[in-house]
């Protein structure tokens, strides 16, 4: 669906305290006048998994838009970035750092870290360069042990790991570096897949998480189940959010 009419749609509805089906059908008719019924039914299923509508009775919507997450990035951050840009070029990356998770959390974690990943191909090239061209506390694929005994020593510990493929990423553009950083769905996965390395961040805390981002930003669910399927995590997430924020799988799935 095009975003410009997205747009509209948010901006023609958002007023109201609740919109019905054939209201809906109707404004979609101005852009699609031979709209079919089982297109329209896609039509809402996609608006559900954007975030954008949310059925509050059998036929009935509110607009929920929210907006996309755009974090603060740190400047080591912003210096990983640009040794990475200059040295490989056309390279698929993407960084994210955990200071990100106290907007979402109970409790304020001290720990930081930084998480790099990249193509296969390039972790090991990688992490030697960066190694080489920064004063950091670079980690490669680090285990149990290393996680247990070295990370947690470090102040601000880099992880450089392989970046599972069709992840999803978006861009961050500024006068310091182009950073492609984890999407939200992405974190979110990540969280249960890499459950050793963000241990912190376990249990009561990531249901705070969830809450707190599915309740303040917008979130693409079929990227997010998408992802977690690569990951060998969709079932284990959908249990997750069934079992400790109830009836939402079904809001974005019913019509």
């Amino acid at each position: 669906m095009p975003k410009i009419i997205e747009n509209k749609l948010i901006e023609a509805f958002k007023d109201r305290s609740s919109f019905d089906r054939d209201a809906l059908y109707n404004f979609y008719l101005d852009f699609e006048p031979d709209l079919k019924e089982s297109t329209f039914s896609w039509r809402i299923y996609d608006l559900k998994i954007k975030d954008i509508i949310k059925t509050i009775g059998r036929g009935l919507y509110v607009i929920s838009y929210k907006p996309k997450y755009k974090p603060l990035l740190s400047d080591s951050v912003f210096k990983i970035a640009r040794k990475t840009n200059e040295h490989f070029e056309d390279i698929k990356y993407a960084i994210w750092e955990t200071q990100w998770l106290n907007e979402f959390s109970q409790h304020q974690t001290s720990n930081q870290m930084i998480v790099v990943e990249v193509e296969k191909e390039f972790v090991d090239s990688l992490y030697y360069y960066l190694n080489d061209n920064l004063r950091m506390d670079f980690f490669l694929n680090p285990d149990e042990k290393e996680i247990q005994f070295y990370i947690s020593e470090s102040n601000v510990p880099v992880i450089i790991k392989r970046l599972v493929t069709r992840a999803p990423i978006q861009k961050i553009k500024n006068k310091k570096a182009v950073v492609p950083i984890a999407t939200l769905e992405k974190i979110m996965v990540d969280l249960f897949a890499d459950e050793t390395l963000l241990h912190f961040y376990q249990g009561s805390e990531m249901v705070n998480i969830y809450e707190k981002i599915i309740d303040r930003y917008s979130i693409n669910f079929t990227k997010l189940f998408s992802y977690a399927k690569r990951r060998k995590k969709e079932q284990e997430i959908k249990q997750f959010i069934s079992n400790n924020i109830p009836n939402f799988l079904e809001d974005i799935q019913y019509d």
